[in-house]
C-alpha cells in the first residue's frame, strides 16, 4: 500500500461522524483519501486494488489513555495497540510523562522510574526528550501531554508541600516551554504522589497556561467514595482557568458505590451546563490497574525508592501500615479496601514471581497477612510490582459508555514489562466492539468516540474522519468476529476479527501480523 492509487471495495464505511456504516469505496493516493464514493464509480483502471468484502472500514482508532510514552525507547516494536487498529495514542496521562525532569534530583528520577522501570534518562527539557523519542521512531502516532506529576517531581521533588512563588513560576516555565515543543495539554494523576500533595489552587494557576484550545486531564482524586467531589474540583479547575477539562478512565469503584454512576454522570451535566467544558473516557472492563505502591498510604511514599523500601522494611513502620491500611488515613482513596485482599491480582513484577496471584491468595502461600505478604513483594521487587483490581459493577460502566461524550482509553501500563498485563492494554478497542455494541452503542455511534470526538477534542491534526484529504490512517475489521479473550490469569491473546490497518496510506499489520517499520509520527496540536 505505497505510491499512488490504491482502491479499496467492497467495504461498508464509518466515516467517524456516527452514522450506521454504508457501502462505498475508497480511493488513496499516496498518504492520503482521495475520494469516497457510491461502489463501482471509481474506475479500477491500473490501481491496486485491495478487496474489503463483509468488512468495516474506518479510521484508524485513537487510544484517548495511553501509558506508551516509553514505547520508542524499546528495543523491540511495541504492537499491542497497532494490532487493534489504533493509530494514535494520547501518551503523558495521570500526570507521568517522561520529560521534563531533573537528573540531579534523585526524587525526579525515581517518579519516572516507578512507572517507567527500565528507563535510563539522558535528557531532562521536553524540547530534548521528544528529540530523543523522534530520532528513535513511533509504531503508532504520539499525541504527548506533559505530566503534571512528573513537572512538579522536576522541581518540588516527591515532598508533601506546596511549591512557592519561586517554585510555581518554574513549573509554569517549563510547562510552557512543552506547549512550545509541541504537548497537547496538561495531565495530572491525584492519587499518586506527588501529585496528591497539589492543591486545588496550584492545579489552577498551572491550567491557567493552557488556555481555551489545551487540555487539562485528570486522574481525579477520587474514583470511589468521594468521586462527586473530585469531578467538582476539576469542574472548578477548568471554571476558574478557562481550559477544557477531559476525566480519565472515569469509574465507581467500590462496592458501597455500585449503580450509582448517572450521580456522577449527572454532576458531569451539570458543569457543562454551566459553561465548563468537559469530556471523559473509559475502558471496557470492570477491573482497574495501577502500581502495587498504590495500596500504601501517602507517607509511607514520600523519598526516593531508597526511603520508601527503608520505611517499609522497619518492623515499627509495618505495624503503622497495618494500621493506616485498615483504619484509613484521610484524604487518601485506598483501592485495596474497594476490590478487597481477594481483588487484588498481581499482574507485573520485575521478577516475574508472584504473577497471576491474588493477595489473598499468596498470603495463604506465604503464611501471613495480606500487609505483610504486600510488604514483603514489594521489598523483593524494589517496587516495581503492577496489579488488577475487581472493584467496578458493569452496570455503571454501561452507563459512563452510553453517554455520548464519552471517548474509549486502554490504560494499558507502559509496554515492555511483561508480565500478566491487564488485557485491556492488548484488546480494549476490539472489545468494545465485540461486546458493547448493539446493546449499548450502535456501530457508527461507537467508532464515533474511537475517532472524530478523540480527535476534535484533542486536537488531533488530519485523523479521526474517512473523508477527503484526511491522511490515510485506517483500520478494517469484521464485524462479526472482532474480539478479545478476557482472561486476567493469562492476557497475552491475540485479537480476532482485524483485517487490516494502515497509516498514511501503507499497510502496516495484516491478520494479526505487524508488518513496520515504525511509521508512526509525534503529532503536534491541529491549529
Amino acid at each position: 500500500m505505497t505510491g499512488a492509487g490504491l482502491l479499496i471495495q467492497g467495504g461498508a464505511i464509518a466515516d467517524g461522524g456516527g452514522g450506521p456504516p454504508v457501502p462505498a469505496d475508497v480511493l488513496v493516493y499516496g498518504e492520503r483519501i482521495a475520494a469516497v464514493a457510491t461502489p463501482g464509480t471509481i474506475p479500477p483502471g491500473d490501481r491496486r486494488l485491495l478487496d474489503a468484502t463483509g468488512l468495516i472500514v474506518a479510521p484508524g482508532f485513537i487510544d484517548v489513555h495511553s501509558h506508551a510514552d516509553n514505547a520508542p525507547l524499546l528495543a523491540s516494536d511495541d504492537t499491542t495497540k497497532i494490532l487493534q487498529g489504533v493509530t494514535t495514542e494520547v501518551v503523558g496521562n495521570c500526570g507521568m510523562s517522561l520529560a521534563p525532569l531533573d537528573l540531579t534530583s534523585a526524587d525526579s528520577r525515581n517518579h519516572v522510574g516507578r512507572f517507567f522501570p527500565g528507563v535510563d534518562p539522558t535528557w531532562q527539557s521536553w524540547s530534548r526528550f521528544v528529540e530523543y523519542a523522534d530520532d528513535l521512531g513511533y509504531v503508532t502516532n504520539h499525541a504527548a501531554l506533559l505530566g503534571h506529576g512528573t513537572l512538579r517531581a522536576a522541581v518540588l521533588g516527591l515532598a508533601d508541600a506546596a511549591p512557592d512563588a519561586e517554585q510555581l513560576a518554574t513549573m509554569g516555565r517549563l510547562l510552557d516551554e512543552a506547549f512550545e515543543g509541541g504537548a497537547f495539554g496538561l495531565s495530572s494523576g491525584l492519587i499518586y504522589p506527588p501529585g496528591r500533595f497539589s492543591d486545588t489552587a496550584e492545579l489552577i494557576e498551572l491550567a491557567r497556561h493552557l488556555g481555551p484550545s489545551r487540555i487539562y486531564a485528570t486522574h481525579l482524586r477520587d474514583e470511589a467514595d468521594l468521586l462527586l467531589a473530585s469531578i467538582a474540583e476539576a469542574a472548578r479547575i477548568g471554571a476558574e482557568s478557562g481550559c477544557p477539562v477531559h476525566l480519565s478512565h472515569l469509574k465507581r469503584a467500590g462496592m458501597a458505590n455500585w449503580h450509582t454512576m448517572p450521580s456522577a454522570l449527572s454532576a458531569i451535566a451539570h458543569a457543562t451546563d454551566t459553561g465548563v467544558s468537559i469530556t471523559k473516557d473509559v475502558y471496557p472492563y470492570t477491573a482497574s490497574s495501577t502500581m502495587v505502591t498504590a495500596l500504601l498510604p501517602p507517607p509511607f511514599l514520600i523519598g526516593d525508592d531508597e526511603t520508601v523500601l527503608a520505611r517499609l522494611a522497619s518492623p515499627d513502620q509495618r505495624r503503622r501500615l497495618a494500621l493506616l491500611v485498615e483504619g484509613g488515613y484521610p484524604g487518601w482513596e485506598n483501592p485495596g479496601r474497594a476490590a478487597g485482599w481477594d481483588g487484588v491480582l498481581l499482574s507485573a513484577t520485575g521478577s516475574h514471581r508472584y504473577e497471576g496471584h491474588t493477595l489473598a491468595e499468596l498470603a495463604e502461600q506465604l503464611g501471613t497477612t495480606p500487609v505483610d505478604a504486600l510488604v514483603r513483594i514489594l521489598l523483593e521487587e524494589k517496587l516495581n510490582a503492577q496489579m488488577v483490581l475487581f472493584d467496578m459493577h458493569p452496570d455503571d460502566l454501561r452507563a459512563a459508555l452510553a453517554d455520548p461524550d464519552t471517548m474509549i482509553g486502554s490504560d494499558g501500563l507502559p509496554p515492555g514489562t511483561g508480565g500478566k498485563p491487564h488485557p485491556r492494554l492488548l484488546g480494549t478497542f476490539p472489545r468494545v466492539l465485540g461486546h458493547y455494541v448493539n446493546d449499548t452503542l450502535p456501530l457508527g455511534e461507537a467508532i464515533r468516540r474511537m475517532t472524530s470526538l478523540p480527535a476534535r477534542v484533542f486536537r488531533i491534526p488530519e485523523r479521526g474522519w474517512l473523508r477527503p484529504g484526511y491522511l490515510a490512517d485506517l483500520v478494517a475489521f469484521d464485524p462479526r468476529t472482532i474480539d478479545h479473550r478476557c482472561d486476567y490469569r493469562d492476557p497475552v491473546q491475540p485479537v480476532s476479527g482485524i483485517s487490516w490497518v494502515s497509516q498514511a496510506g501503507r499497510l502496516v499489520v495484516d491478520h494479526n501480523r505487524y508488518l513496520g517499520p515504525r511509521l508512526g509520527r509525534r503529532l503536534t496540536p491541529a491549529g
